[in-house]
C-alpha cells in the first residue's frame, strides 16, 4: 500500500472508530478546591515560554497528519486555529512530504503566524543508511524546511511500527542518531501513545535534545488503528497482534511523573481532552499540554470550528486556575492535588 493510501487510512479510522481506551487517566488527577482564591479571572495569565517562543496558553496541536490530499485541509484548519489564538503546532510525520508525497499537505501551513512549529520525522528513517536522502541531516533540513519548523521532532512509535504490516521495527543506533542531529538541528523526542518511561528520559537527557513529548497511553492508539485496518484487510496475524497490545503502554499522568525528574522541558500528551486535564499536566510537571485526536472531527469540519474547541479548553483551563488559586501557570504547577484509580495503583507499584 502507498503511503499516501496510508496515511488517509488513519485519518479515517481515527474519526469513525474507536481508537482510544475506555478508561481516561487524566481523570484521576484532581485538584482541591480553593473557595476562597482571592484572585480575579480577567488577571490570569496563562502563558508560558517553549523552546524560546511564547504561547498564550500551554498548548499545542500535537502531530496529526499529513502526506495525503485530505490533510491539506485538515493542516490548514489547524494552523489557522493555532495562530489565531497564539499557540504551537506540530505535523503528521514528515517522511511522506520530504520524499515528494503532497508536500503541500505540510508546507500549506507556512501561510500562517504560528509561535512554535514542530516538525516530524521517525526515528528509524534517521539510520537508514541504504538511501541517504531519506535519513539522517538531510532528511531533518528538508523536512524543516518544508513548514520552516522552529524545533524538529523525531517520533519513537515502535508500537505502530510491531504491528503495521508495513512497519519499520529497526531500533539499533537510534539514540546515536538523535544524539548526533541534536548537535547540528534543535531536536525534541515524542512517542506516540505508548509513553516514556523514567529510564528512556535519562537515556535521552544527556545527548543535546531540548525537550521530550511523553505522548502515553489514553489517547489514540496506533495499535487500535493498525487494529482495524489489519481486520479490513483479512489480515489474521495483524489482528491479533493489534488486539494483544491493545493497551500497551504507560498511561499519560504516569509516564509525566516519571519524566519529571529528567530536568527537560516535558509536553504532556495522550488522552488530554479539556481544560481541567491541561490544568493536571501542569500539576504534575509538564511546560505543556498536546492534543490531537481531540480536535481531528473540527479540524475536517472548519478553520472555525478548531478555533471553537480549543477556546473552551482554554477557558476551562482559566476556571481550573481560578479555582485552584493559581494566577499563573507557576503558581499551577504547585497547586494541591491527589492522584487516583488506576493511575495511583501505577505509581504506587513503581
Amino acid at each position: 500500500m502507498s503511503i499516501r493510501n496510508r496515511k488517509a487510512e488513519h485519518i479515517k479510522i481515527c474519526v469513525e472508530e474507536r481508537t482510544a481506551p475506555g478508561y481516561c487517566y487524566w481523570d484521576d488527577v484532581r485538584f482541591f478546591h480553593n473557595a476562597l482564591p482571592e484572585i480575579d479571572a480577567g488577571d490570569i495569565d496563562t502563558s508560558c515560554i517553549l523552546f524560546g517562543k511564547k504561547l498564550e496558553f500551554p498548548l499545542i496541536v500535537t502531530a496529526i497528519t499529513g502526506g495525503f490530499e485530505g490533510a491539506v485541509k485538515i493542516n490548514s484548519n489547524i494552523a489557522e486555529a493555532c495562530s489565531e489564538l497564539g499557540i504551537g503546532m506540530g505535523v503528521g510525520s514528515e517522511r511522506a512530504g520530504v520524499s515528494g508525497v503532497c508536500p503541500e499537505s505540510y508546507s500549506v501551513i507556512k501561510d500562517f503566524d504560528i509561535p512554535l512549529v514542530i516538525g516530524n520525522i521517525g526515528a528509524p528513517q534517521l539510520i537508514d543508511q541504504k538511501n541517504e536522502k531519506a535519513s539522517g541531516a538531510g532528511t531533518v533540513r528538508k523536512a524543516m524546511d518544508l513548514i520552516d519548523a522552529d524545533v524538529m521532532a523525531v517520533h519513537l512509535n515502535y508500537l505502530q511500527e510491531v504491528v503495521q504490516p508495513e512497519g519499520d521495527t529497526r531500533a539499533k543506533g537510534c539514540r546515536d542518531a538523535i544524539r548526533s542531529l541534536a548537535r547540528e538541528f534543535p531536536i525534541i523526542v515524542k512517542e506516540t501513545g505508548a509513553g516514556i518511561s523514567r529510564e528512556t528520559a535519562e537515556r535521552l537527557k544527556g545527548i543535546g535534545i531540548l525537550g521530550i513529548d511523553i505522548a502515553g497511553m489514553g489517547g489514540t492508539s496506533f495499535s487500535a488503528v493498525e487494529l482495524h485496518r489489519a481486520m479490513a484487510a483479512g489480515d489474521g496475524i495483524r489482528t491479533q497482534m493489534g488486539e494483544t497490545f491493545l493497551d500497551w503502554g504507560i498511561p499519560s499522568p504516569v509516564s509525566l511523573a516519571e519524566c519529571r525528574s529528567c530536568g527537560l522541558p516535558l509536553i504532556a500528551s495522550g488522552g488530554i481532552l479539556d481544560g481541567i486535564h491541561v490544568a493536571a499536566s501542569i500539576a504534575l510537571g509538564a511546560s505543556c499540554a498536546g492534543v490531537a485526536n481531540a480536535v481531528l472531527r473540527e479540524a475536517c469540519e472548519s478553520a472555525d470550528a478548531v478555533i471553537n474547541k480549543l477556546t473552551v479548553i482554554r477557558e476551562e483551563l482559566k476556571a481550573a486556575m481560578l479555582l485552584t488559586g493559581s494566577p499563573d501557570l507557576k503558581s499551577l504547577s504547585g497547586s494541591r492535588h491527589v492522584i487516583l484509580g488506576e493511575s495511583r495503583k501505577w505509581l504506587e507499584s513503581i
